[in-house]
Formats: structure tokens, sequence, C-alpha cells
């Protein structure tokens, strides 16, 4: 029936729309809308086979978190691939000679327009680390093995969603097909 912006940020906006429900009873719900695209998640993995998971503060949960690298583009316009590729390297310090999207999930389709795209990269090149952004003054990266990744889902460690996807969809064989095909661009 109507939408009304009620917020606007950097990131994001919150508008308030109003439908009119199939009972004939009108009702509100606030939505964010996600100005920059998709945000991204890439599933690194090394030539050893250890997988590299940043340590970041999380301000809304006050609270560290281990996550793959991600993050969202400055426009958009920004490709996913792009944005996998720059995050990659800026939060974890690694170039990917092979990168491929696996997965396009809804974040949160209840109330907000935002997805995350998947990325599988493999056959890494180090580089320095460079973004850690205001959020984290001292993040720190871990390498480890799959099963360790794996274990750190079971016991709770790992909570950030973008993370747990990828890892069970790793655990799971989901990824096998891709690693045999020699991944691609």
């Amino acid at each position: 029936m109507s939408r009304r912006e009620i917020l606007q940020t950097h990131c994001f906006n919150i508008d308030q729309v109003a439908f009119d429900s199939l009972a004939g009873e009108p009702f509100e719900r606030d939505f964010i809308h996600v100005k920059h695209g998709d945000t991204v998640g890439v599933l690194a993995v090394t030539d050893d086979g250890r997988i590299p998971l940043v340590e970041q503060y999380r301000l809304s949960a006050h609270r560290w978190t281990l996550e793959i690298p991600g993050g969202h583009g400055s426009s958009h316009l920004d490709r996913p691939m792009d944005i996998a590729r720059r995050k990659l390297e800026e939060e974890a310090g690694f170039q990917a000679g092979d990168i491929k999207q696996f997965l396009r999930i809804m974040d949160m389709p209840g109330y907000s327009t935002q997805y995350t795209s998947l990325f599988y990269a493999t056959n890494l090149t180090a580089t320095q680390a460079s973004d850690f952004g205001p959020e984290t003054p001292r993040p720190a990266l871990r390498l480890v093995t799959p099963e360790e990744a794996y274990q750190m889902v079971l016991n709770g460690t790992i909570l950030d969603a973008k993370s747990l996807v990828a890892l069970l969809s790793l655990h799971n064989g989901l990824l096998d097909h891709y690693a045999a095909e020699g991944n691609g661009n």
C-alpha cells in the first residue's frame, strides 16, 4: 500500500512498508534495504589444506568472532567476485589463483534485502593483509585444518552464519566437485 524511508545510513536504509493482508487487515513492517548489493564470504584453502579465519570484534554482538574473510562493496555496482578477491587479500593476506561462487544465501529474508554470495578460493598466494577497519584494532588470522574448523562449528566457537554455511558445505562434500574441476574465474 505504501513505503516510507525512516532511516538512511551509509550501508542501508530502513523502510516502513504498509501492506493489505489477505484477511483484509492492513499491517506495517520495517525492512532493511541494503544499498551495496551482495555481501560476500570467501572459503579459502591453502595448498597445505588450511583455511584462513579472521578474528574480528563485532560491536553489535559485543564479542570477538572467528569468520571466513568477507564483507560488502562500496557501491551497488561492485561485482561480488571482485569484492571476494579484495576481501580475501585485505583481511587474510591471500590472492586466489582460482575462485568460484558456490552458493548465494538470503541472510534475513523476514526483514532484509541482503544476500551473501559465498566463494571457494584455492591456489592461494600469500600477500600482506591490510584492511581491518575501525572495529578491529588488533585482528588475528588463524590458519586451521578443515577438521579443526568443523570442530569449532560444533563447539560454538564459530557462530557467523556465512562461515557456518561455508564450512558445513565443505565438511559435507558440497565443494568436492569445484576442487575436481580445478575451479574457474
